[in-house]
């Protein structure tokens, strides 16, 4: 090999590398004196990268480097986004909790709001409710409970251990959350017992009831 075409390579390649885009054959040729070969030199360059980690490859005409197809899936790289709940959702999960189980009609009662399917889809997503079963009225309406994974999430160890009235009140949430606002006037809320042991699962509660986080965006605000 001669000193330019070694030298003619090193360009291609370095134009080539630093291009954002895939390069036509034309495009690269301004770069080079008036003659020069660029399909040769493309198809020598690409038995250069054959078997390495990133291959010369063409398409539509087009050249540029791309990750050698069998490293790709070892490559791929997933990442949980964790996103707020959303403020339909908070209200929901908290009915639920409090005053289950409970029938979608009811949630919408206490709430005095229609209750969007996806509100409850994505509580489902995030495994914290789940059907109890239909109630014996007519329509047999399929009520909602939380599961073990929610008690996990929350830090509970049983719904006995959910904070009662003067607990959310001390955390700030009564004040806009009206959903727990309404149960607790119903008396639906737990009596308050202060005790240094449910003052750390208010705070866990603060935590994560007021910052809660999914996988996945929920835009319902109905």
């Amino acid at each position: 090999m001669t000193a330019d075409r070694f030298q003619h390579l090193r360009l291609l390649e370095a134009l080539l590398f630093a291009s954002a885009e895939p390069r036509r054959v034309q495009d690269l040729a301004r770069y080079f004196p008036e003659g020069v070969d660029l399909e040769n030199l493309l198809d020598e360059l690409r038995t250069l990268y054959a078997n390495r980690g990133v291959v010369l490859g063409q398409s539509d005409g087009r050249w540029a480097f791309r990750t050698a197809a069998d490293l790709a899936e070892l490559m791929t790289l997933q990442r949980e986004v964790r996103r707020k709940l959303s403020r339909a959702a908070l209200d929901t999960l908290a009915i639920i909790a409090y005053h289950q189980p409970v029938t979608r009609a009811e949630i919408e009662e206490v709430r005095g709001v229609a209750l969007s399917k996806g509100t409850l889809d994505t509580l489902l997503e995030a495994g914290w409710v789940k059907p109890r079963g239909r109630r014996q009225t007519p329509g047999r309406p399929l009520t909602w409970g939380t599961t073990p994974v929610f008690l996990d999430h929350f830090g509970l160890e049983s719904l006995k251990d959910l904070p009662g009235i003067e607990e959310l009140k001390a955390a700030g949430l009564l004040d806009t959350r009206p959903a727990i606002t309404a149960l607790g006037e119903r008396g639906l809320l737990p009596p308050a017992e202060r005790d240094e042991e449910e003052a750390e699962a208010v705070d866990r509660l603060e935590e994560d009831f007021g910052e809660a986080l999914l996988p996945e965006d929920s835009e319902d605000e109905g």
